[in-house]
């Protein structure tokens, strides 16, 4: 216990810059701007596959700007590039604020996903796994609090809200905070361990014990292997979220019941993130990743099976688990594999894979929707989707964990 109070207090500012990143990308997550999917489809006169194709569009588009700018975390100090974040992100709240015209939906779409889901997550994940090696995964576990506390409280908060303010003014609320979230950063970063210099002095290698590029990697199995399990959770994860409205309908209940569960589920997923990390630094993580999806398997199947709210309350918690870990565990996996040297560049594909299922996920179940297939049928196809992702996982990790460096002092890959 002492040795983790002593990680806190010599690593205060680095990990309450992560959580502050991880926190205001919570204004671009697609569990916040779903909260005002019912108010802007009824502004602009969209159906379900409507919205959920423009959604899909602005998420595709920024997850393609992700491939290179993502690139800039190998160069830049998160000082500058998270300030920068933060500014485009508030602007970008203003512009749904005075939104009054359809066409420009996808680009305020785009803004949204390109500087919240995308680049404040990428700028926190790479920082905290360049920054700590040894204790990568309590770090990482830490510094994705900000986005648990984003999702427990930010939606029921702005719901509540919705009573007294009119939809589009709490935008500028948003941007009110980002705003001011800014020097903040700055501060928290005024002495700021640099990417390049920590690279060279805390060298975490990957397979064959050597760093791999981002060509190295498209070329490897491994990395075939694995793209379904990172862009599934996104994808459904999203899907789940973005129709909460819809789905709330379909199954009676009021929207502001569904979302009062949040905290709970966002307590389930702080417990999982932070027994992940524990573990992730004890065991590693070819160990766990092969099986961080079979829970939301089991949530899927519950969502579709639920005619009460316990059901649905149970099927968060599930979900909560993959949830939790998936904070932690696929971060590392890039670091741990592949190594640290241009961990930037890996990031920023992986997270244009993870925005692109976020893309993909809310516009497939919107036309199926309008063709008449319903949520819970859906969502048993995506409980088999999450089955067949744990083998692909299984199979890859198993065939290239003989490969990755080891320090025979600790027995376990990357760990000094």
């Amino acid at each position: 216990m002492m040795g983790f109070i002593d990680f806190l207090k010599n690593n205060a500012k680095w990990l309450g810059a992560g959580i502050l990143l991880t926190f205001m990308s919570s204004f671009g997550q697609t569990f916040f701007i779903s909260i005002f999917g019912g108010h802007i489809r009824n502004e602009f006169g969209l159906s379900h596959a409507a919205w959920g194709g423009i959604y899909s569009l602005g998420t595709t588009a920024s997850a393609v700007v992700m491939i290179w700018a993502g690139v800039l975390t190998d160069i830049l100090r998160t000082r500058f590039l998270g300030v920068v974040v933060f500014l485009g992100l508030s602007l970008a709240a203003v512009a749904v604020a005075g939104l009054h015209s359809v066409v420009l939906l996808p680009g305020v779409i785009f803004a949204l996903r390109f500087f919240g889901q995308g680049m404040c997550s990428h700028l926190a994940v790479v920082a905290m796994s360049r920054w700590f090696i040894a204790n990568r995964g309590r770090a990482l576990s830490l510094a994705n609090l900000g986005y648990s506390f984003g999702e427990a409280f930010l939606p029921i908060i702005f719901v509540a809200l919705m009573a007294y303010v009119a939809w589009y003014k709490l935008w500028f609320i948003a941007a009110a905070l980002l705003v001011l979230a800014a020097p903040l950063l700055w501060w928290l970063l005024k002495d700021e361990r640099t990417p390049q210099a920590l690279a060279q002095e805390n060298v975490s290698l990957g397979m064959n014990g050597r760093h791999w590029t981002r060509k190295e990697a498209l070329r490897h199995p491994l990395f075939w292997f694995m793209i379904p399990s990172l862009m599934g959770p996104s994808a459904f994860g999203t899907a789940f979220f973005f129709h909460q409205v819809h789905y709330s309908e379909s199954k009676g209940w009021a929207h502001l019941q569904f979302v009062s569960f949040l905290p709970l589920y966002t307590a389930g997923g702080v417990l999982a993130m932070l027994l992940s990390g524990w573990a992730l630094d004890k065991f590693g993580t070819p160990k766990l990743i092969p099986f961080c999806q079979l829970p939301l398997s089991i949530a899927f199947v519950l969502f579709a099976q639920s005619g009460d709210v316990s059901l649905l309350l149970i099927g968060l918690l599930f979900f909560a688990m993959t949830a939790g870990a998936n904070a932690t565990l696929p971060n590392a996996f890039w670091a741990e594999f592949y190594g640290t040297e241009n961990l930037g560049a890996l990031k920023a594909l992986a997270a244009a894979l993870m925005v692109l299922g976020s893309a993909i996920g809310p516009g497939l179940t919107g036309v199926l929707i309008d063709a008449g297939v319903p949520l819970d049928t859906q969502y048993l196809w995506v409980a088999g989707f999450f089955l067949i992702c744990s083998v692909l996982v299984y199979v890859g990790v198993t065939r290239s964990k003989s490969t990755l460096h080891v320090i025979p002092a600790l027995g376990r890959p990357n760990s000094p």
